[in-house]
């Protein structure tokens, strides 16, 4: 498969919507993962993204202008002893609860579907992160309607096991702007993670993002020998 840039992948499409990035600093050193929001809807712009003890959850800018919390309102990140789930929606407390009575992060995930937000039946995205003793290794899922049909939900799982360095995945909910919105097909693109470091990293998603569409961006470096991790946060809304 190709290796993209990043970069331009996000700065050709207005509406990503939500996306999560996942793979391994060119060094080898870091284990790397991404998470951006963004939104067309004034409910959807109304959003920041602030710290929690396990990760980040999602909250409303301004709780006047929060006309519908459903969907929009989640832990997008919560970390699970040696592993950092990120998902685009409360589908991340399934994973963490699931996983954490022993379930893998696929069967985890067999009691959900996309989201009930027809006609686009917005994707369901999620990454899981396991850094242990050394190694590091992730998968992603995507649960998706059947080509915009709501009677059948499609399940893809993508696991990577030790990730060449500078290399990542990216995976996102819609292939662009539209009505309905067109759902991400294919597996993962394949990526290039070339940033020197987690703040040249985030400029550079953030500042390739849509300037009219994007919410809000977390971006997270684990130190693969150590476990100890760095985090960033960048809302529009400040």
């Amino acid at each position: 498969m190709e290796k993209k840039n990043i970069s331009e992948i996000l700065k050709t499409n207005a509406y990503p919507g939500r996306g999560i990035v996942i793979g391994k600093s060119a060094d080898g050193k870091k284990a790397v993962t991404a998470y951006f929001i963004m939104g067309r809807s004034v409910n959807s712009r109304n959003r920041v993204f602030t710290a929690t003890e396990d990760g980040i959850k999602t909250e409303a800018f301004d709780p006047s202008k929060l006309s519908d919390p459903h969907l929009i309102i989640y832990s997008p990140v919560r970390v699970l002893g040696n592993k950092t789930i990120v998902t685009n929606g409360d589908q991340t407390d399934t994973i963490y609860e699931n996983m954490d009575k022993q379930q893998t992060f696929e069967m985890s995930l067999r009691g959900r579907e996309f989201e009930d937000d027809a006609p686009n039946y917005t994707p369901r995205i999620s990454g899981i992160l396991h850094v242990e003793n050394g190694t590091f290794n992730y998968a992603m899922s995507i649960l998706k309607s059947a080509d915009g049909n709501p009677e059948s939900c499609e399940r893809h799982t993508f696991s990577y096991t030790n990730p060449i360095a500078g290399d990542g995945r990216f995976i996102h909910t819609y292939m662009g702007d539209g009505d309905p919105l067109p759902s991400f097909e294919g597996e993962p693109e394949k990526i290039g993670i070339d940033a020197e470091d987690i703040d040249s990293f985030t400029d550079m998603l953030w500042t390739s993002l849509n300037e009219e569409n994007k919410v809000s961006l977390y971006v997270k470096f684990i130190d693969i020998a150590t476990g100890e991790a760095e985090t960033r946060i960048v809302n529009k809304n400040v």
